[in-house]
């Protein structure tokens, strides 16, 4: 035994105590915490508590003290809970070195949090500015990009036209099938109707329930302003996904990423279940947040609007995007509109077959000037069939077209675009799902959490940032340097999986009887670990 390092006698007296601050290196992010909120006017940010009452118990100072120097540090290191907060800020030497020996109870912690959600995001585009200020944010690019995270709120509980009529069309069924069942019973031998008969009523009785309590929410439905209700989480939303069946009620959250240092500039969280309406806002906030009059912007082909791209332009935001091919004709064999050259100088198109395309009449649709074009030598053209099944093939311009093709002309000059954009901005969602998955939260509990969150990834791109591209040891952001990309995401969903079995039977964004113990469709536990907002 002499030849292993000796342990301290834990009941050894010491006369000289070390001090608390040797315990927190120099380089430890706690510090970063420390003097991010030290140097921060929290009245100013919207923090209540502030200013102490002259009355009553002293409370908590909301930063300088305990509360949000605890709160950040929670989301540094994934601790998601109010009550293991608490636990940690009497165990652990950097929140007790953080509040200064200081233990909140985990209803303090919970009610700081729900009590200062607008202070929190506050916060969040305090420390975008002060990134700004630093210089953290002057490269003026920035790439966006939307992930679908399911809500507190299983499908059964979210109600659209097609689903009610679906269900109620299911309980018919239901319905006629134990009435049959019920005229076979009473053809049968008296004992066997005698047992039978009673559990079949009941089930009808509740199956004829079901179905008036369906018929009273398919009048909800028709009246809501979107025409879709959910019971559990009212601001969630059912959202199509690229899998058939794969559906989730949840919230569309979008975050505009610097391709720089990989700071989260900006983000929004909707409950619109696509991303064509989303490119003027996201980009216009991330324009706000980097301080400039005219960024770059890198989006994925679900972003692609033309009302949407001309916004950005009148607001001087470059963006570029590669557009989205929803004609059939490519599809069958013929030539598609980009097979048409517009020739500017006379208002013309050049197709295919060294014909010209002359401008015949504009129309207005959805609120759009459209300009059609046509030649009428498409009959005795001898690549007629590789052209159009019609009589004449008819092209359509938008009166703003031009902006679109310059978009297009961006991208074919900068084709790595769209691989920037991936290494740059896939990874914000995987490490969200990944983050969630540890702590086995839900990934879109309220539009609250996710602002709060945000703000958390900010401060840890700034805290455990990558090394820029041109600095020794750079990996792309989505992690290995053979990963491209949507490898970042794709393995963190991986490890998201493989969590998830770790688990058990447990499982992230639903309800029922796998819901979170603290939530349920009756109400929320008051002042529970996640009540207010899971940390991740």
């Amino acid at each position: 035994m002499t030849r292993f390092v000796p342990a301290a006698d834990r009941h050894q007296v010491a006369l000289l105590t070390d001090c608390l601050d040797d315990y927190v290196t120099q380089d430890n992010p706690a510090r970063v915490v420390d003097a991010f909120v030290d140097d921060t006017d929290l009245a100013a940010l919207g923090f209540a508590g502030v200013t102490p009452t002259a009355t009553g118990r002293p409370g908590y100072h909301p930063a300088t003290l305990t509360l949000l120097k605890l709160y950040l540090y929670g989301y540094l290191n994934q601790i998601p809970s109010s009550r293991r907060l608490e636990r940690e800020a009497s165990c652990n030497v950097e929140p007790i070195w953080l509040t200064g020996r200081l233990a909140p109870d985990f209803k303090t912690i919970a009610d700081f949090r729900r009590e200062n959600g607008d202070a929190l995001r506050a916060t969040c585009r305090h420390f975008v500015m002060l990134c700004r200020q630093v210089g953290l944010l002057a490269g003026g690019v920035v790439a966006v990009d939307g992930s679908r995270f399911k809500a507190v709120n299983t499908r059964d509980r979210n109600f659209t036209p097609a689903a009610v009529r679906r269900r109620i069309e299911q309980v018919e069924t239901s319905i006629v099938r134990y009435l049959a069942a019920l005229d076979t019973a009473d053809r049968q031998e008296a004992e066997v109707t005698e047992l039978r008969t009673p559990r079949l009523k009941e089930r009808l009785s509740a199956l004829r329930d079901r179905l008036r309590a369906l018929q009273a929410m398919e009048t909800l439905v028709e009246a809501a302003p979107d025409r879709q209700i959910s019971l559990t989480d009212p601001d969630a939303r059912a959202m199509a996904t690229n899998g058939k069946g794969t559906g989730l009620v949840g919230y569309n959250v979008q975050a505009a990423v610097d391709t720089k240092h990989h700071l989260v500039v900006a983000h929004e969280v909707t409950n619109v279940g696509h991303d064509r309406t989303q490119l003027a806002n996201i980009a216009g906030q991330a324009q706000a947040a980097a301080g400039e009059e005219a960024i770059q912007v890198l989006a994925d082909r679900g972003y692609f609007s033309g009302e949407e791209i001309l916004a950005c332009d009148r607001a001087e935001i470059v963006v570029t995007l590669p557009k989205p091919m929803t004609s059939g004709a490519k599809a069958e064999g013929r030539f598609g509109k980009q097979d048409f050259v517009y020739q500017a100088s006379d208002d013309t198109y050049r197709c295919p077959g060294d014909q010209t395309l002359t401008y015949r009449f504009e129309s207005i649709e959805n609120g759009m000037t459209l300009r059609r074009y046509w030649t009428s030598a498409c009959p005795t053209c001898p690549i007629k069939n590789l052209c159009t099944p019609a009589e004449q093939r008819r092209v359509t311009r938008w009166e703003h077209e031009h902006v679109l093709e310059a978009v297009q002309r961006r991208l074919d000059e900068t084709p790595n675009a769209m691989r920037d954009r991936r290494q740059t901005v896939e990874h914000v969602f995987g490490t969200i799902e990944s983050a969630a998955a540890i702590c086995g939260c839900p990934a879109a509990a309220s539009w609250h959490w996710w602002a709060s969150l945000c703000a958390a990834a900010v401060g840890r791109r700034v805290w455990h940032r990558a090394p820029a591209r041109s600095e020794p040891g750079h990996r792309p952001a989505g992690g290995s340097s053979e990963r491209s990309g949507q490898g970042g995401e794709a393995s963190a969903r991986r490890r998201c999986g493989a969590r998830k079995q770790d688990r058990g039977s447990r499982n992230i964004g639903s309800s029922g009887s796998d819901a979170p113990a603290d939530r349920s469709s009756e109400g929320r536990r008051v002042a529970d670990d996640s009540d207010y907002g899971p940390i991740c």
